[in-house]
């Protein structure tokens, strides 16, 4: 059985997510074009301007959802993305983007700092789910 305060706390996240989204829809849109589409391109087909000098190939993120059974894998998107769980999905060329959001932030103070990493994660990983095919 759902406790009260799980229930609140549950609700309380999902207004302040959608909250946040409703603030700037167009947040994960501007991350990935920042850090992901020199590699995966634009439209995360994997052929962006760099992905010819990679010595791996760059994956279409496009079809991750269907690569999945119909699901889109969140969690392990927002891993490989953040790098630092150990999950290292494109191999070596893929930077480690969580120490790099990380010590970008650092000047508002290390809890700042991380709260800002995920969420800057979270929004190319929830723009990245729109990209589906």
């Amino acid at each position: 059985m759902v406790t009260k305060q799980k229930l609140l706390a549950g609700l309380v996240a999902a207004l302040a997510a959608s909250a946040a989204g409703a603030q700037d829809e167009g947040a994960g849109a501007r991350e990935y074009t920042a850090a992901c589409a020199s590699c995966h391109g634009e439209t995360g087909k994997g052929a962006g301007p760099l992905a010819e000098l990679m010595t791996v190939p760059v994956p279409d993120l496009t079809t991750l959802t269907a690569e999945n059974e119909g699901t889109f894998p969140m969690l392990e998107v927002i891993q490989v993305i953040d790098g630092r769980t150990g999950i290292r999905g494109h191999g070596y060329p893929m930077p480690v983007w969580g120490d790099r959001f990380k010590a970008r932030e650092m000047g508002a103070g290390a809890y700042a700092a991380e709260l800002a990493t995920r969420g800057r994660i979270l929004s190319i990983a929830l723009h990245l789910e729109s990209l589906q095919e």
